[in-house]
């Protein structure tokens, strides 16, 4: 059966009319009249009564017609159903790294959805530990991640430079030595706790380590952190992507620390034996360009 001609016979009985029903479906009245035709010769049987008046089901018309609702209904449910499917194919989900996800990647997407409007984009925060675990458990596809990764099983492209900045609202001190860092009261974000956090990692280079600051705060919101220390209770380690807005307003100071390099990079990360859809490959090569439009 031809669902084409079905569709024409029930949009001819709705409109009461062939020319209505032709202006309609877009087609002209000597097509749709022989469109009905053919269903009919389908069911070897008259289906409608033409006259000034409009059109009259006869009893055969009038079976099919309410079959015909019911297929063209689950015509309907199918079509929209293969359209939410291919809209879920599309869906980009994305999770990065605390600090390039709440500072840095929302301009990004946003310039990216202006591009791709047909791409949906769904963007989780989690730790770089986490966001690795995540990949290799298959639990995400791609991520954003701070630092240098280790792990054989996961391709890492990076996408931007950035270091770690010590912050205060001091006047009087400009710069420190590495051996002076662990007098200085420190506000610490509770991520880099972590052993394998970058601070960790970089501190490691001069024969210190997390546990050896003077910390007398920790706070998983880096705006609380930037707050406690624009009021002059201490000083902090952050990513210099979070703070740059204060450090332009002079609201923050960078206090550099003599020769010790704090600078690490951010990775656009996927497993190695994963290939990317479509729309994931259409992203990578997105923030991986001069396109991309960070926020700062």
């Amino acid at each position: 059966m031809n669902l084409d001609y079905l569709k024409a016979f029930y949009t001819t009985v709705n409109c009461n009319s062939i020319s209505k029903a032709s202006k309609l479906l877009h087609i002209t009245q000597p097509a749709l009249s022989m469109q009905i035709q053919h269903l009919e010769n389908e069911f070897n049987a008259t289906l409608l009564i033409r006259s000034n008046k409009g059109v009259e089901l006869t009893e055969e018309g009038k079976i099919v017609f309410e079959h015909a609702k019911s297929m063209l209904s689950l015509e309907k449910n199918i079509l929209k159903n293969l359209k939410e499917l291919e809209k879920d194919k599309r869906l980009l989900n994305i999770c990065a790294c605390k600090y390039i996800g709440e500072y840095v990647l929302p301009c990004s997407i946003y310039t990216f959805k202006e591009l791709h409007p047909d791409i949906d984009v769904k963007l989780f925060v989690d730790n770089t530990t986490q966001i690795i675990n995540k990949l290799l458990d298959h639990e995400i596809n791609l991520g954003v991640i701070a630092g240098i990764n280790e792990c054989e099983d996961i391709i890492s492209t990076p996408i931007l430079s950035d270091k770690i900045a010590l912050i205060t609202s001091e006047e009087d001190v400009n710069k420190i030595d590495a051996a002076s860092i662990v007098e200085i009261p420190i506000i610490l974000s509770e991520y880099d706790l972590d052993e394998s956090s970058i601070l960790n990692l970089k501190l490691s280079k001069c024969g210190l380590s997390v546990s050896d600051l003077n910390i007398v705060l920790t706070s998983n919101s880096p705006e609380s952190i930037k707050s406690i220390v624009m009021s002059g209770k201490g000083f902090s380690f952050l990513p210099k992507i979070t703070v740059k807005k204060e450090l332009r307003k002079n609201l923050l100071r960078e206090i550099p620390i003599d020769n010790v390099d704090m600078s690490f990079k951010y990775y656009f990360a996927q497993r190695s034996s994963y290939n990317l859809e479509k729309h994931e490959q259409i992203f990578k090569s997105f923030i991986t360009s001069k396109k991309r439009c960070f926020c700062y």
